[in-house]
């Protein structure tokens, strides 16, 4: 989610407020509600509405967020440069909306695959959910509000039926990656799903480099890492095992 720092604002023309800096939350929202901040209110900068929750942050995104959250997209495209015989799509912070029960602006938004959705001239800008397909993978940057993230974004994802859910936790360089399992719940992930095979700790370890290093030299060395295949062990020990000591090397124990 992103960072909120010093803004001034009015609460948003909702009963109900509970206000936390540059944060409003509303646990007995409607979805009228909803509508009213979304197009009376033009100073919110991320929303999201779930039941009867709404959230809504009014402040301005910070470096940090920036930074990991632009990272994060860059590994998008290096997969996708990698990968070219897979289509993705990156429609980050864009707002997705199903009518009357959910809405959010995720900082990742991922689809793979055909039927991605394209905004026509005419339409709202916006994606709605009861015309436009899913995404396949969402994430939230967590800068100030990891346990928002883990909570009530992922319940509003889940709920969504979104097959893979990411929460980027800048402070500590973690990612907790989530796959929607058959039942409609998350659990953790190891490895992508939607990109298949990428290990979360290669992920973490990009992330990990942001302390040293700008987000652009950070995507150069994860696209480094996909290029260098692995070094097998079992190729390793049969070249040592049949590698035969020169003949003028003397056999130590005699």
């Amino acid at each position: 989610m992103t960072l909120a720092i010093d803004k001034t604002t009015a609460p948003p023309p909702v009963p109900h407020w509970k206000q936390h800096d540059a944060i409003w939350e509303n646990h007995d929202a409607t979805w009228a509600d909803y509508l009213a901040v979304r197009d009376v209110h033009s100073g919110w900068q991320k929303i999201a509405f779930h039941h009867d929750w709404l959230w809504v942050n009014m402040g301005f995104e910070g470096p940090n967020h920036a930074a990991f959250s632009d990272l994060m997209t860059a590994v998008f495209f290096v997969w996708a440069f990698l990968h070219p015989e897979t289509t993705l799509q990156s429609y980050g912070r864009c707002l997705l909306e199903s009518p009357e029960t959910h809405a959010c602006s995720p900082d990742l938004v991922l689809y793979r695959g055909d039927n991605i959705p394209q905004w026509q001239p005419g339409q709202p800008r916006r994606i709605n959910l009861q015309r436009d397909r899913r995404p396949d993978l969402v994430g939230e940057i967590a800068d100030t509000t990891l346990s928002l993230d883990l909570d009530e974004q992922k319940q509003l994802y889940a709920s969504l039926g979104i097959s893979e859910y990411w929460v980027v936790d800048v402070k500590g360089s973690r990612i907790f990656a989530f796959g929607l399992d058959e039942s409609g719940h998350y659990r953790l992930l190891e490895q992508s799903q939607v990109l298949a095979g990428l290990p979360i700790a290669l992920l973490e370890q990009t992330l990990e480099r942001l302390a040293t290093e700008t987000n652009t030299a950070a995507a150069a060395w994860f696209m480094q890492q996909l290029q260098t295949p692995p070094s097998s062990p079992d190729t390793t020990q049969t070249t040592t095992e049949n590698t035969e000591p020169p003949s003028s090397v003397e056999n130590p124990s005699e």
